[in-house]
C-alpha cells in the first residue's frame, strides 16, 4: 500500500478529536467514581455495598443502551453519535448532582456508565476504526491518549472540586467541562469516514487491500450468540475490564485499608496513567505487526500480577509499583479490545460486532470467507 506523503493525513485529525472524545468519558469511568465515592457514602448514608451494588446493576443495564447507540453509530455515523452522546452525558452529571434516593443514583449511575463509559469510547473506536487499518493499532494508541490523561487529570481535579464547592457541585461542573471539550471539536472536525472526504483509510490512494477484492459488507443474517468466533473472544475480553474497574472504583478503601491516604488513592492515577501511556503506545506497534493475540495473553499475565501486588500495598513505594503494573495491563487491554473486531470482521456495520449484535459479511462470499480465514490466521 503506498501512502500519500504529500500532506499531512486527515485522519490524524480524527484521532485528535477521538482523543478528546476518550477524555471526555471521564465522568462515566470508575476512576472519578472513585474519588466521591466515600462522600456519596457520608452524604446519603448507604452503606458501600448498597452504592457498589447500585453502581453495578446500572453498569449491566447500561449495556443495553451501548448496544443500541452502536447500531444507531452505523446507520448515522459516530459524529451524530458522539454529539448527542456528550450532550446527554453532560445532563447525567447535573442527575447526580441532584441525586438523593436510591433509585435516583441507580438512574444517575446508568445514564453516566452508559455514556460515559460505553457509547463515546465505542464511538471513539469505530471512527478511529473506519480512517485507519495498517496503522489501526497506532492510531488507537493515540486516541487511547485521552483515556489515560483523563485518568491521571479527573481524579486529581475532581478532588479539588469536591474539596472547594462539595462534591454534587464538582459533578456539575465535570459535565460543563465535558460537553465544553467535546461537542464544538466533533461538529467542526470530525467526519465519520474517509470516503465521505475523498480519500482512503490510512492515507493511502486505493481502498484497502481486503475491500478492493470486491467483497461489499452486508448484514448478516446469523446470530451473534450463535457465533462460536464472536464467543471465543467476547468472554475472555471481559475478564479484564471486570476485574481493573472493580480494583479502581475501589480504589480509596482498598488504600485506606493498607493505611494509605485518600490523597495518595488519587494522586495514584498519574503514574498509573503515564504506564497506559507507555504500555498502550507500544502495544499499538506490537498489534500492527503480530495482531491482538499475542497482546492478549501478555495483557493477562500482567493483570494477573497487578492483582496480587494489591495484597502488598502498604508504603508509598508499594503504591507506585500497583500503578505502573495495573496501567500497563489497562494499556495494552485498550488496544486489544479497540481493534480486535476490526481486525476480524472490517471496517463496516463493525458497532453490531463490537457490542454482541449482527456480524458483517460480504455478498461475494467465497471471497469475504478468504478475507476471514486469512484474518483469523493472523489473529489466532
Amino acid at each position: 500500500m503506498r501512502l500519500n506523503f504529500g500532506k499531512p493525513f486527515y485522519g490524524w485529525a480524527i484521532v485528535g478529536v477521538g482523543a478528546l472524545v476518550a477524555f471526555g468519558s471521564g465522568p462515566g469511568q470508575s476512576y472519578t467514581f472513585s474519588v466521591f465515592l466515600d462522600h456519596m457514602i457520608e452524604d446519603t448514608g448507604f452503606s458501600r455495598t448498597h452504592l457498589s451494588t447500585l453502581y453495578a446493576v446500572g453498569t449491566g443495564l447500561s449495556a443495553a443502551m451501548v448496544m443500541v447507540v452502536s447500531r444507531m453509530a452505523d446507520r448515522y455515523g459516530p459524529r451524530l453519535m458522539i454529539i448527542l452522546a456528550a450532550t446527554c452525558l453532560t445532563i447525567a452529571c447535573f442527575g447526580m448532582s441532584f441525586a438523593v434516593g436510591g433509585w435516583s443514583f441507580f438512574a444517575a449511575f446508568a445514564a453516566l456508565r452508559a455514556l460515559g463509559q460505553g457509547s463515546l469510547p465505542i464511538n471513539a473506536t469505530l471512527v478511529t476504526a473506519q480512517w485507519f487499518v495498517t496503522m489501526r493499532g497506532r492510531a488507537m494508541a493515540v486516541m487511547g491518549l485521552g483515556f489515560s490523561v483523563a485518568m491521571a487529570s479527573l481524579p486529581v481535579l475532581s478532588r479539588t472540586l469536591v474539596e472547594s464547592v462539595g462534591w454534587r457541585e464538582a459533578y456539575a461542573y465535570l459535565g460543563v467541562l465535558i460537553w465544553v471539550m467535546v461537542v464544538p471539536a466533533t461538529a467542526l472536525i470530525l467526519r465519520n469516514m474517509p470516503e465521505d472526504m475523498g480519500l482512503y483509510p490510512d492515507g493511502a490512494d486505493h481502498p484497502p487491500e481486503e475491500e478492493a477484492e470486491g467483497s461489499i459488507y452486508e448484514e448478516d443474517k446469523r446470530k451473534v450468540l450463535t457465533s462460536p468466533m464472536f464467543w471465543a473472544l467476547a468472554i475472555p475480553l471481559c475478564t479484564s475490564p471486570f476485574v481493573s474497574t472493580a480494583l479502581i472504583f475501589h480504589q480509596v478503601a482498598i488504600f485506606a485499608e493498607r493505611g494509605l491516604s485518600y490523597s495518595l488513592a488519587a494522586g495514584v492515577f498519574v503514574p498509573l496513567s503515564i504506564a497506559s501511556i507507555l504500555a498502550s503506545l507500544v502495544a499499538g506497534v506490537i498489534a500492527d505487526r503480530v495482531g491482538p493475540k499475542e497482546l492478549f495473553f501478555l495483557q493477562m499475565f500482567v493483570l494477573l500480577i497487578g492483582t496480587i501486588c494489591v495484597l502488598f500495598i502498604g508504603s508509598y513505594t508499594g503504591a507506585l509499583l500497583y500503578a505502573a503494573i495495573l496501567g500497563s495491563s489497562n494499556g495494552m487491554g485498550r488496544i486489544v479490545t479497540s481493534v480486535i473486531w476490526a481486525h476480524l470482521y472490517g471496517r463496516h456495520r463493525l458497532g453490531r460486532w463490537s457490542h454482541h449484535r449482527k456480524g458483517s459479511t460480504g455478498s461475494t462470499g467465497d471471497t469475504l470467507r478468504s478475507n476471514h480465514r486469512r484474518q483469523r490466521s493472523s489473529l489466532w
